[in-house]
């Protein structure tokens, strides 16, 4: 009677330490897979979000500066050291005039133009006696990239009231006394942030005459 007590614990104690089951090694493994699974798509989410965030500021910031510039050094524009007219070239996607843009008492040629998606600006400091403009001396920097839009700039004459229509192609540039400045920026137009546009407009002081 003792031996066969004894023999059916030690099936008890064999019952209680047997191993997991097929069963249960998948279930644990499918359940780490998707915890996994759900982390790296968490992960990968906020990475994407991060992208976007930067990306869209980097747009933002480059945008500003870039509209800050122009309409700071296009208002003051004034004749040119050689006495050429204020303005030397307004189309939609450039436009060059004259002023004096590092406060040295002499009135740089500068220019404002799309080139591809960048939009880029050239100077060039009157040289020689007497004075001139020499196109090799030019010197180009980009103020901003990623630009959508192909119209940059629209111009109106002294007529304009806030609604009045802009000047038509090719335009007088005698004419022009306020120019509005407009710039889509979007890194990559398939995937977000949107586009983020950027505009202002800006009167030519010394060209003002219907005060």
């Amino acid at each position: 009677m003792q031996k066969k007590i004894k023999t059916k614990n030690k099936k008890a104690d064999f019952g209680n330490n047997r191993g997991f089951t097929l069963v249960e090694i998948l279930f644990g493994v499918g359940i780490f897979v998707i915890i996994v699974g759900a982390l790296t798509f968490f992960s990968r989410n906020i990475w994407i979000y991060g992208s976007y965030v930067s990306v869209g500021l980097s747009d933002a910031n480059s945008g500003r500066i870039a509209l800050k510039t122009m309409v700071a050094e296009i208002r003051t524009a004034s004749t040119a050291e050689t006495g050429s007219y204020v303005i030397a070239l307004a189309t939609a996607t450039a436009f060059t005039f004259y002023s004096d843009i590092d406060n040295d008492g002499l009135k740089e040629k500068v220019r404002y133009f799309l080139n591809g998606s960048e939009l880029q600006k050239g100077v060039i400091k009157p040289t020689g006696s007497p004075l001139f403009y020499n196109v090799v001396n030019e010197k180009i920097s980009t103020l901003t990239s990623y630009v959508t839009n192909a119209t940059i700039f629209q111009y109106y004459d002294k007529n304009y009231d806030g609604t009045t229509a802009a000047l038509t192609s090719p335009i007088n540039i005698s004419s022009v006394r306020l120019v509005k400045i407009t710039m889509d920026l979007d890194k990559d137009p398939n995937r977000a942030p949107a586009t983020t546009t950027f505009s202002s407009q800006v009167s030519l002081r010394n060209l003002k005459d219907n005060l």
